[in-house]
């Protein structure tokens, strides 16, 4: 390492190039260049961005030596201090100490404060979580992040009531931050609970006034306890607003009140558009319903759907099942997300360098590519098939999920996914005792109350691998006693070049 002690004029040109390329999306390009520069060079900012490229590229071990190298050399620079902590901990690395000292350079970045919870997290520290989240939201309860992190803590841990509490008390003393008001809404709607989201609503109404927010949460809610007639009126009020959650919540109503036709009218104008993935799950449903040919299009060639036997390219099952309980930390189901009667893992899993997560994601980022490659022909309408086959494979995200006796995902679907998956570590004693525990695809979800069975059933196995389309309704069946461990993924939408 060299002893250069400031930047050169070298280390500044070289900068201007990097950043540059950076915000071009090139910057992987000249990482050999800046690679070449680096033994000799005191540029802090250059040892940052270096380890900011690698981290994006998910060489989290090798962007760990750099960061290290720009937080000794401006040891008061909190931008190097709070990238070190984040790959730290997306790493799978004790990070409480780096986001501590990070945020000692910078207090109260929201940012920074967030990482630490999931440091927190990670570590088992779950009151030290919740307690931190307290503090902040006190200080500035305007912190609209904070209090849903806090809710959601709060959910995770058992509280089913008042766990948006903080919301309240910060609406006693900011009564029309419409921010506040919205989460927390949202919030109460995830968790089912109808008679604190009405009031809520009203609260808020009685706040701020009249507001579309208000309009639109109160119609999601009737529809959800079946009021069709208050529905429909206030839906009828939001038709020709252009916001699609708005929109799809409108044709969850149709669907459940039986209009598919409807439903089909109020979703085909979105298909062509950027948030076309919002409403995929939602037409697939109703032109099952109508009996339109589309349905065949969208989801019936057997390929978009593939099942992957990997035991033999995976660590050894128990070692892995072994690596993935100590992750589960907190004590139930996450508030937002599709699990009952368990509990999932933050943060990004194949970013881990534990070696067994990194031979898990190499297995399995091979057989993903092999599911692309014998796909259907390209076909640019299509949400699966019209997407390039030439990138490398990414990951949105990878999980795990714990299911103890009685456990189950709800069926669902993942708006933010290309492909998705279920891929199976520990099974429970009763497996295929009538389908308990089985993978159902195509199956709406439970709360729109149709009766369409399931388009495919896949029986979980020990390191078999289920990969399906993003859009596609998804669950389990529930199982009776013992545990269910997998660990699911969502392939990133491929890039354009």
């Amino acid at each position: 390492m060299s002893d250069a002690v400031g930047p050169t004029a070298e280390d500044a040109a070289m900068f201007e190039e990097v950043r540059a390329a950076w915000n071009r999306g090139e910057a992987a390009a000249v990482l050999p260049k800046l690679g070449q520069i680096l033994p000799r060079s005191g540029d802090y900012r250059l040892w940052h961005i270096h380890g900011m490229i690698l981290r994006q590229l998910n060489r989290h071990l090798e962007a760990l030596v750099s960061l290290k190298r720009s937080v000794a050399l401006a040891p008061e620079a909190a931008n190097p201090a709070h990238e070190f902590a984040q790959t730290l901990n997306e790493a799978g690395l004790p990070s409480v100490d780096a986001y501590t000292r990070a945020l000692r350079l910078a207090p109260g970045t929201p940012e920074m404060l967030l990482g630490l919870t999931a440091a927190l997290i990670a570590e088992r520290r779950i009151e030290d979580a919740v307690a931190g989240l307290e503090r902040a939201v006190s200080v500035k309860p305007q912190w609209a992040e904070g209090h849903a992190a806090l809710a959601r803590l709060r959910w995770m841990q058992g509280e089913r009531q008042g766990f948006t509490r903080s919301y309240d008390e910060a609406l006693a003393c900011m009564p029309a931050n419409l921010d506040l008001r919205r989460d927390q809404i949202v919030a109460l709607v995830h968790a089912e609970h109808w008679t604190e989201a009405f009031r809520a609503i009203a609260a808020g109404r009685a706040a701020v006034g009249p507001h579309m927010i208000f309009d639109a949460n109160e119609a999601a809610v009737c529809a959800e306890l079946g009021d069709l007639e208050r529905a429909d009126a206030l839906f009828a009020q939001l038709a020709h607003v252009r916001d699609g959650p708005i929109q799809v919540r409108r044709v969850r109503h149709y669907l459940r009140s039986r209009r598919p036709v409807e439903a089909s009218r109020a979703i085909d104008p979105w298909l062509e558009s950027p948030q076309a993935f919002l409403f995929w799950p939602y037409a697939s449903i109703a032109w099952r319903m109508t009996d339109d040919p589309r349905w065949e299009w969208l989801e019936d060639d057997p390929r978009l759907v593939g099942v992957y036997d990997l035991a033999d390219r995976l660590p050894p099952l128990t070692e892995l099942a072994d690596t993935l309980r100590q992750l589960h930390t907190v004590r139930g189901e996450p508030l937002e997300q599709s699990v009952r009667g368990g509990t999932q893992t933050d943060g990004n899993l194949f970013r881990h360098i534990d070696p067994l997560l990194v031979r898990l994601r190499d297995a399995v980022r091979e057989a993903v590519a092999d599911h692309v490659a014998q796909l259907p022909p390209m076909d640019p309408r299509h949400p699966l098939l019209g997407q390039p086959r030439d990138r490398p494979i990414r990951f949105a995200g990878s999980w795990s999920v714990r299911l103890s006796g009685g456990g189950y995902h709800a069926n669902h679907v993942h708006p933010d996914g290309w492909i998705s998956s279920a891929l199976y570590i520990v099974l429970p004693p009763d497996l295929g005792d009538a389908e308990a525990g089985f993978l159902v695809l195509g199956q709406p979800q439970a709360q729109l109350g149709l009766d369409l069975a399931p388009t495919r059933v896949v029986e979980p196995k020990p390191g078999r691998l289920a990969l399906f389309p993003s859009w596609m309704w998804h669950g389990t069946r529930p199982f009776g006693e013992g545990e269910r461990m997998t660990v699911a993924f969502d392939v990133a939408v491929p890039r354009a070049h």
